[in-house]
């Protein structure tokens, strides 16, 4: 058997080919990119053929920036609400939908999945229409239920413009979280759960106690989206308030997109897209470290 295998392994100068496709849209796409945006971070460019090297004169304002600094604010507020409501949430659903309580799963699935295959431009349109202070169906639930003093410029308020911002973003993709926690709980041998019930454990018990424990890899991936996802986050933002009102809901891919390409100041723009990778490279670093911490709490 072992010779046989050997004998029909691929050689390296084959797997190379087969990668090389790959990799070559990879450096192109992603490396190249990123290098490009280092390279110009270190200039004071506009845009035209006259670019004037400063060093690391950039990072010096970039981390005095007063936007800058709320931009990263109002990120790290989505990934914090991301990871509690989406990550959470899908995680009590996919419980029930694993359980024999719920009934109807097929159609609870997909109506919670829905959101995951529009495109955010709709979805930040959507909610757009639903947040409207006119003829919007928020307002218009509130007044028919006699709470007028409850009616809000929902995203013309300072106070609670973050909040009605990171509403549709956790909306839309708390069924991606929910198809890959009923996969993972599917995967639970149901003898587990049996003795459990015969020691007497409930439904909370099972879930805190045994598939919560065996899903933390899989529950590390999912913060990990969550947070990194949260770093990059931009239609739903554009399209709802443009960072406004001023830029309280302004966000640092929002910021580099109106510093590069509105300011025209090419050269601090890409040194705020290299900010917002190593923001987001520590972030999941530190997401991947917290885990991995409660997973050795359960070895």
């Amino acid at each position: 058997m072992g010779k046989g295998s050997s004998a029909i392994r691929p050689k390296s100068a084959i797997l190379f080919f087969y990668m090389l496709p790959g990799t070559f849209l990879f450096v192109a796409l992603a490396i190249v990119p990123v290098a490009m945006a280092i390279f110009y971070s270190l200039f004071n460019w506009s845009g035209g053929p006259n670019m004037k090297f400063i060093g690391l004169g950039n990072y010096a304002l970039l981390i005095n920036d007063r936007i800058f600094l709320q931009a990263l604010g109002n990120n790290l507020l989505l990934a914090v609400c991301c990871v509690i409501f989406q990550v959470g949430t899908a995680f009590v659903i996919s419980a029930l939908l694993c359980s024999k309580i719920l009934k109807l799963q097929a159609f609870h699935r997909f109506s919670i999945f829905l959101p995951v295959i529009l495109a955010p431009v709709v979805v930040a349109f959507l909610w757009r229409i639903i947040y409207n202070m006119d003829y919007g169906l928020l307002n218009y639930f509130l007044r028919s239920i006699g709470l007028e003093s409850w009616i809000k410029p929902w995203l013309d308020d300072v106070s609670i413009v973050m909040a009605s911002v990171t509403v549709p973003i956790v909306w839309q993709w708390i069924g991606l979280y929910v198809i890959i926690f009923t996969t993972a709980m599917k995967s639970i041998p149901e003898e587990i759960f049996e003795s459990a019930s015969l020691d007497g454990a409930n439904g909370i018990k099972k879930a805190f106690y045994i598939t919560y424990p065996m899903i933390l890899d899989t529950l590390k991936i999912s913060v990990i989206l969550a947070v990194s996802g949260c770093m990059k986050i931009f239609e739903h933002v554009y399209i709802l308030t443009s960072g406004g009102p001023g830029t309280a809901s302004m966000v640092m891919a929002m910021y580099a997109y109106r510093t590069s390409f509105i300011g025209q100041r090419m050269g601090y723009g890409s040194t705020i897209s290299v900010g917002i990778l190593v923001i987001s490279l520590s972030l999941v670093l530190f997401s991947n470290l917290l885990v991995e911490g409660r997973k050795k709490k359960y070895e």
